[in-house]
């Protein structure tokens, strides 16, 4: 067994704890034993990260070494961390632009995602298609209408989004004007009008697609002197190239559903008959996503007058065709056998089995004679007519019958009611039942009521008639739904 030293083991401790304190190297060089101790007991020291003790350090690298730079590993991981928000950023607003569903709701989603991207707080967007087929509007963030109309009194040529819309050569890219007022080469209107609304500073951004060429383009506007840095250059950028894409589907679409609802519109009666003893009115709505409901009114000889709604199955440009074939086809049978609705309607399922096999449509005929106040009419899986007067509001009894096209042949009984005078005959489709958002019983009470409470000074007059029923079925407005359900009312008041 070894005889070591007390000193030496003091010594020993005092450089293990020292090491803790001050680092293995300042340790060794300050811990020195006393003394000259024996080979066999002298401490061996550690090897510290590869070096070994026991070799002499050079007397030229005595002094203090220069300090190494560290690696920027903490501005990496900045610009990593600035990254990753960023692409959550455009990720969030780009899902939430993809929600919209109308060109309206995208304009105003774009003008607010990017007001907080390049930091202002108002703005505006000029939505103005280049093939001139529209539609066009004006958008603002943070602006009244009045606000609006003052921007527009300034020249456009002198405007960033007038010239972007003109199509400037120097347009392709952003517009950057970072001091409205301090910059004297601009439009004195133009310095007005800023000065007026309290904005020093403007950023602009044409919103174009390779497909459809310039759309528009936006504007946004800073309280002071400014404009975006880089990093909101591109941020901005990024986005509103997505935006404009998704601003060309939805133009598209609303083009199509805009021309789908003119030809449904051109389908119908362009005015209502005026036939002696009897007052006509009609409201109707065509969905854009829809538009296969329909009405007609015709005169008919000796005074008779003959009217009709119904209801095609389907929507989209088939069923919209297959409406208009529809109702063509019931114009020629009321011309020709209009005194009986049974047949106009059997001769109507006949045409529909030879032209639509695969399709199903409600219909509902009446053939009415205003001198005598009498109306006979017949069914196809329609709902039944309303009489509105003084001492009553009830549904019609008509008989139970399938859709057309449902039987190999349909035939239903005929039905015959007199209106008293002053009586109000209402003919309309289910999709004003359903855009009443209740069940359809509940919806049928929801009708008679509205029928019940129209005030006595209005039932002198149909379109009064038909504008109190159809404001309280739908509160929120006959135009407005979720778009998939057309509307039809068409009263018939007689004397």
């Amino acid at each position: 067994m070894l005889d070591i030293a007390l000193l030496v083991r003091v010594h020993v401790d005092a450089l293990i704890a020292a090491q803790n304190d001050m680092g293995v190297c300042d340790a060794i060089r300050r811990n020195k034993p006393v003394g000259k101790p024996a080979t066999m007991s002298a401490p061996h020291l550690p090897k510290v990260a590869g070096i070994d003790p026991t070799v002499p350090v050079s007397a030229h690298t005595a002094g203090p070494l220069p300090e190494v730079p560290a690696v920027p590993g903490a501005l990496i991981q900045d610009r990593l961390a600035g990254w990753v928000s960023d692409l959550t950023t455009l990720h969030e607003l780009t899902e939430r632009l993809a929600r919209t569903n109308t060109l309206d709701d995208a304009l105003h989603e774009l003008l607010d995602a990017g007001a907080a991207l390049v930091g202002a707080r108002r703005g505006l967007i000029v939505f103005e298609p280049s093939d001139l087929r529209g539609p066009v509007s004006t958008i603002g963030l943070g602006l009244a209408h009045a606000e609006l109309g003052q921007i527009e009194t300034v020249p456009r040529s002198a405007t960033s989004y007038g010239r972007i819309l003109e199509g400037r050569p120097d347009t392709d890219g952003p517009l950057a004007t970072p001091d409205l007022l301090g910059d004297a080469g601009l439009d004195p209107r133009r310095r007005e009008v800023a000065a007026r609304l309290g904005y020093a500073a403007s950023y602009a951004l044409p919103i174009t697609t390779e497909r459809t060429g310039r759309l528009g383009a936006a504007v946004w506007l800073y309280d002071e002197p400014a404009e975006p840095l880089e990093r909101q250059r591109h941020l901005i950028g990024l986005y509103a190239g997505y935006a404009a894409e998704h601003l060309a589907r939805l133009l598209e679409l609303e083009r199509a559903r805009t021309d789908v609802a003119t030809i449904a519109e051109e389908l119908l009666p362009s005015r209502l008959p005026r036939v002696p003893g009897v007052q006509l009115a009609v409201r109707h709505h065509a969905a854009p996503r829809s538009g296969s409901d329909w009405y007609d009114a015709l005169a008919l000889p000796e005074g008779a007058l003959g009217l009709a709604v119904g209801s095609v199955g389907g929507s989209g440009p088939s069923a919209l065709a297959a409406m208009g074939r529809l109702r063509a086809g019931l114009r020629a049978y009321a011309v020709m056998e209009g005194e009986d609705p049974v047949a106009v309607l059997s001769d109507l399922e006949l045409l529909m089995r030879l032209t639509e096999p695969a399709r199903s449509a409600t219909a509902l005929f009446a053939y009415c004679e205003p001198a005598r106040r009498k109306i006979l009419l017949a069914g196809a899986g329609h709902t039944p007519p309303l009489i509105v007067g003084d001492r009553r509001t009830e549904f019609v009894e008509t008989t139970l019958s399938a859709p057309l096209g449902m039987l190999a042949c349909w035939e239903a009984p005929s039905v015959e009611i007199v209106p008293a005078p002053g009586e109000t005959v209402l003919l309309y489709t289910d999709g004003l039942l359903r855009r009443a958002g209740d069940s359809m019983d509940r919806a049928f009470a929801r009708l008679h009521s509205a029928a019940a409470s129209v005030p006595k000074a209005l039932r002198h007059d149909a379109g009064s008639v038909a504008d109190h029923v159809v404001r309280t079925v739908l509160p929120d407005g006959i135009d407005r739904g979720d778009g998939t359900e057309d509307v039809v009312l068409l009263a018939a008041r007689f004397d």
